[in-house]
């Protein structure tokens, strides 16, 4: 079979016609301008060392060449072989924290901000895995369903903040739950799961989603983000205007920290890793290194027909053809009877 893999630079071949227009327009324009500069005679022995035969095989073999290059830049291949094409990864499903903890300033410029700069990085490392987004608070849903699509589990990433939480809190087995749920359809051994959240669990679920996440053979990964010790919370208005920090109902200003021993509970129940989120960012590097050299599943495959290029081939004889143009001369030698000259 052959076919063209570039085969929008066919077009190209108009210059061939066009050149050889070009080479008969100015063949004609040369000799007329050279008979109005001398008579038929003159103009015969001045051009007798011409050959107007060398000068045609010239063109021919400029010409042949712009065809072969252009054919080469076309890409013909032919010449076929049948492979399978696996794609093999993991299903990895990131629970995000979206409750108001998270717009702490501790981490720079908040928790929520950093933890979406961190989960963006780790999206752009995985390689063949499928991802997909949970959001969760006081309750918890699929923001984004697994998925190969990288660009648009950013695009929903970057759509996650606090105001699309109807209820807010930090409901952890909700997280879990809801993330198990969404791992239904896929298979037991292969099924990973990144929560990221300062870790202050308000509702007491956790226990029960950890014992169904070990018993379905999900891997919980977490990341703590934000500091151990108290820290307030900021209030802003609609429009992002500050307007000190949160208050409960006896005007006490509330606090946030980072509640590390659930989140190493889940992790080492699982028999995930708990990460603590540091300024650098550089632990969901770790994390997606750790990922990416776990055993992935089988997500497709499909037979597909490769072809061998033969460029090559055109290239070189366009170039031989350029070399002999250079070689071959268009001028000819002409034998001159010496007899009776010097008398």
């Amino acid at each position: 079979m052959f076919k063209f893999a570039a085969s929008d630079m066919l077009f190209a071949y108009l210059l061939v016609p066009a050149l050889i227009a070009l080479a008969g327009w100015a063949r004609l324009r040369k000799r007329r301008d050279m008979e109005r500069l001398a008579d038929a005679h003159l103009l015969e022995r001045l051009t007798a060392t011409v050959s107007r035969r060398a000068q045609l095989v010239k063109t021919i073999l400029v010409v042949s060449a712009v065809g072969l290059l252009v054919t080469a830049l076309a890409r013909p291949q032919f010449g076929s072989r049948i492979e399978t094409v696996r794609r093999e990864g993991r299903d990895v499903l990131i629970a995000l924290d979206l409750s108001m903890s998270m717009v702490a300033e501790d981490m720079a410029p908040n928790r929520l901000e950093k933890a979406k700069f961190a989960i963006a990085d780790l999206i752009d490392q995985l390689d063949g895995d499928r991802v997909g987004l949970v959001a969760f608070a006081g309750e918890a849903f699929v923001q984004s369903p697994l998925t190969l699509d990288y660009g648009a589990a950013r695009l929903f990433l970057n759509a996650m903040e606090p105001d699309m939480m109807s209820v807010q809190g930090t409901n952890l087995g909700q997280a879990v739950s809801v993330a198990l749920d969404a791992f239904a359809s896929t298979e037991r051994r292969h099924r990973v799961l990144v929560v990221i959240t300062d870790g202050e669990d308000h509702e007491g679920e956790i226990d029960d989603a950890i014992a169904r996440a070990t018993d379905e053979g999900v891997v919980i990964y977490t990341v703590g983000i934000g500091s151990t010790d108290g820290v307030p919370i900021p209030d802003r208005s609609a429009t992002g205007q500050a307007r000190g920090f949160k208050r409960d109902g006896d005007g006490a200003v509330v606090t946030t920290r980072l509640d590390e021993a659930t989140l190493q509970e889940m992790a080492d129940r699982t028999g995930g890793t708990y990460y603590r989120a540091s300024p650098g960012g550089s632990e969901l590097a770790v994390l997606a290194e750790e990922l990416a050299g776990g055993e992935g599943r089988e997500f497709e495959s499909e037979q597909v027909t490769l072809f061998d290029e033969q460029y090559q081939l055109f290239l070189g004889l366009a170039m031989a053809l350029l070399v002999a143009d250079v070689l071959v001369s268009d001028r000819r030698r002409l034998d001159v009877g010496w007899t009776g000259r010097f008398r």
